[in-house]
């Protein structure tokens, strides 16, 4: 494991990301073979809940939300390119009706075709958790956006979220989400304190995951149930693979046991949901921390918090096979500090893996690195000290271009939240001795 970044150089480091003001750009850290410099954002303060994808030609793309007191919530986005430079922020979508919360949050997408898909989550009544997804496509770098469209079609006012997106072929969308049409709307409050969760016992069915594909006029094709009874509040996660989008999620059984499931999508037909892990955590209400997956060809990596045994744990499980089978799980991290919130990624050299703990009321962010079979970590790094505690940190996200590894965080900082970011790239060896 190599020693952890000296706190006050790296909590300079972050500061600076997060600054407006032209400043001297600072050397990068080396870390073992790792070179960590700050990565400057075009969010501004009053942003959360970010996104991060890299497309095929090179861009990075960053959603996030934008809350300020006295203005409308705003859905915004930009793209980073090749060069450095970036453009944007350009505005998805603004309105009141917006839902927003720290754990359920907006996704970014480009398709082959080089179009942009992003989703939001609307208010459809006055429950605190109903609420549609509503989905927009953009040709033009996301200067202009399509008219929305609704991805549930049941017209309940029920919760339906946690979505996930995966490039389906180079023109289409796949879209899973957990639907609750079933739930009748009887919402109480989860082990998280601000979210939706349901008991089919107390006057509502159970939570459902489904999913469809979405052509270019953003037409719902082969819309389908896949699980009829998972966890109500858990995100889901989803890869293209090989041949085939790999979809991940927190199942719920008749006996509260919420391990994580896994099915693939052939273009046609879902596979039967297996569990990637036997772990029997037992939990009686929704534990508000979702799976994250990556997929490199037939490669696959699925990273995940549990709790079972009451011990808190991050594990990692690879498969070799798009998904049909994983490895026992690498125990990442353990203990009662880790909160997860994880996210994975995955490239010819490594698996990159992203958590967060919380020690003596102080939040970190982790980096850890894996040989691409799991066999060997190869370095352990934190990357960031929070000011920020409790769900106010969200969830973090990271993105791997072709030069360096890219990674996005919320902090608070004297009460507004903002976003950090960090740009990762592997050191070039020193020069021999003569």
């Amino acid at each position: 494991m190599t020693p952890l970044l000296r706190p006050l150089a790296l909590s300079a480091l972050v500061l600076l990301a997060g600054c407006g003001e032209e400043a001297p750009a600072p050397k990068p850290l080396r870390v073992g073979d790792l070179a960590i410099e700050a990565w400057p954002l075009p969010a501004m303060p009053g942003s959360a809940q970010p996104d991060l994808v890299a497309a095929p030609d090179g861009r990075i793309l960053l959603s996030w939300l934008n809350v300020q007191a006295g203005r409308r919530p705003a859905l915004q986005m930009a793209e980073r390119f090749a060069d450095g430079h970036w453009e944007g922020p350009r505005t998805i979508a603004v309105g009141n009706a917006m839902f927003v919360n720290w754990a359920d949050t907006p996704h970014l997408m480009v398709t082959g075709d080089r179009a942009l898909w992003a989703h939001w989550l609307q208010k459809s009544a006055e429950a605190p958790y109903a609420y549609d997804v509503m989905l927009v496509r953009s040709m033009d770098h996301g200067m202009n956006w399509s008219a929305p469209v609704r991805v549930n079609d049941d017209g309940t006012a029920t919760e339906h979220g946690f979505v996930s997106f995966w490039p389906q072929g180079e023109d289409r969308l796949g879209v899973a989400w957990l639907d609750g049409r079933r739930t009748g709307g009887e919402a109480k409050a989860d082990a998280g304190g601000d979210h939706a969760g349901h008991d089919g016992g107390e006057g509502g069915g159970p939570m459902t995951l489904r999913a469809a594909v979405f052509d270019g006029n953003l037409r719902a094709i082969g819309a389908t149930e896949i699980d009829a009874r998972t966890c109500d509040c858990c995100q889901t996660a989803a890869a293209a693979t090989a041949d085939r989008a790999l979809l991940v999620y927190r199942d719920r059984s008749d006996d509260e046991i919420r391990d994580i499931f896994a099915t693939r999508f052939d273009g046609k037909t879902w596979s039967t949901p297996v569990a990637v892990h036997a772990d029997g955590w037992k939990m009686p209400a929704c534990p508000v921390n979702g799976p994250s997956v990556a997929a490199r060809g037939a490669d696959a990596v699925v990273a995940w918090f549990t709790m079972a045994g009451d011990a808190p744990a991050v594990q990692l499980a690879r498969s070799t096979d798009g998904g049909a089978r994983f490895s026992a799980p690498v125990v990442v991290d353990r203990g009662a500090p880790v909160l997860g919130r994880v996210a994975v990624a995955i490239d010819a050299g490594q698996v990159w893996l992203l958590w967060l703990r919380e020690d003596a009321g102080k939040q970190s962010l982790w980096l850890a690195r894996y040989a691409p079979d799991l066999s060997k970590e190869l370095q352990r790094t934190k990357l960031a000290d929070l000011h920020g505690t409790g769900h106010a940190t969200g969830f973090p996200r990271i993105a791997l271009g072709a030069d360096a590894a890219y990674v996005v965080w919320t902090d608070v900082v004297d009460g507004a939240p903002q976003l950090n970011g960090a740009r990762i790239a592997l050191a070039a060896a020193p020069p021999p001795r003569s």
